[in-house]
């Protein structure tokens, strides 16, 4: 009987003794557990992530560049894995040929009722819109025109379709009068530019033709001076060699009358045709040659205005004119005069 009893109270004690062992136990795994996750599993995971470009604390940019692969050679497998490693490092529907939108739809290309890629594409859509509208609001254009035509192959009736493709056009639009604006500025720079140069031409070429015609008329004023001067030095000899004439008596005890050339006729030109129709009126300076016969020689015009348009009358004019010979104690001499031939409008009317 003491034996049965002994024999209980020993299996009771047993199982009293069997719940903290257990507890112990359990204890140790969960710390082993936890210390192989930190020790090796996260470390693993951390170098995964840094060969594949990131870092396990640092967010993938949004504008990370990846380059294309080759979709059409990779499994169903691969695309999806791919399409995950794009998710994970935002490449939503960007860069063309390596990104999660294009590794789903190759999948559905491949496999058409893949609920993976379907679900997928569906979920992503509103992040990839937004990729979209920031392409645009860049003025990304082509780049987002092709985002655009991916969206539309997952859901080509979606509303959010339209209001990107109205945004893309607005944007355009205002790029395409914010262009022309420029080009229209340029233009109008431009022209203003041509005509300062234009004027500044004419501005220097009056100046230039202003300074020309001044010189020309103190040439001008200076030859008449001295032609005024000679005629003057000529009167003077004129004079003294009359006054000698007139005080000495002449070789055989006889004097005669010494005298210039004087005109019989009057010297009256023909107005030409041309000034008279254009109301222009002048003067000619010519200088000729009386011969002692009463003839007229060598008449050349010494000073005009305006130049060349009343010589020709008034050469003419002096070559019809008669002249009485200049005479030097009372002979018959040829002498040389000078003559303004004026051409006014009141008298040829």
């Amino acid at each position: 009987m003491d034996t049965r009893n002994n024999m209980r109270y020993a299996r009771s004690r047993a199982r009293g003794a069997i719940k903290p062992v257990t507890i112990a136990i359990l204890v140790v795994v969960g710390i082993l557990a936890v210390l192989s996750w930190f020790l090796i599993i996260k470390p693993h995971e951390d170098m995964v992530s840094v060969d594949q470009g990131g870092h396990p604390s640092t967010p993938v940019a949004v504008s990370q560049q990846a380059a294309p692969v080759n979709v059409e050679a990779m499994s169903l497998n691969d695309l999806l894995t791919e399409a995950r490693s794009a998710m994970n490092q935002q490449r939503v529907i960007a860069p063309a040929g390596n990104n999660a939108f294009e590794f789903y739809l190759k999948v559905l290309q491949k496999q058409p009722g893949n609920q993976v890629a379907a679900d997928a594409l569906r979920e992503t859509f509103p992040f990839a819109a937004s990729n979209v509208e920031q392409a645009i609001n860049q003025r990304q254009f082509s780049e987002a025109d092709r985002e655009i035509d991916l969206l539309s192959k997952v859901d080509p009736t979606n509303y959010t379709l339209t209001i990107l493709r109205s945004k893309l056009d607005a944007q355009r639009k205002t790029l395409d009068e914010q262009q022309q604006k420029q080009l229209d500025q340029q233009h109008q720079a431009e022209l203003a530019a041509q005509k300062a140069a234009a004027d500044k031409a004419a501005s220097d070429k009056a100046l230039a033709d202003k300074a020309a015609s001044d010189k020309a008329a103190q040439q001008q004023a200076a030859q008449v001076a001295q032609q005024e001067k000679i005629k003057q030095d000529e009167a003077r000899k004129a004079a003294a060699t009359s006054d000698v004439a007139a005080t000495t008596p002449a070789a055989g005890g006889g004097g005669g009358e010494t005298r210039d050339a004087i005109p019989i006729s009057t010297i009256r030109p023909r107005y030409p045709t041309a000034a008279l129709r254009n109301n222009q009126e002048g003067w000619v300076d010519v200088q000729y040659m009386v011969n002692s016969d009463g003839s007229v020689s060598n008449i050349t015009v010494v000073s005009a205005e305006p130049r060349h348009v009343f010589d020709s009358a008034a050469i003419d004019a002096i070559r019809r004119a008669k002249f009485s010979p200049a005479m030097r104690d009372g002979a018959a001499i040829a002498a040389q005069q000078q003559k303004r031939i004026e051409f006014k409008l009141s008298s040829s009317q």
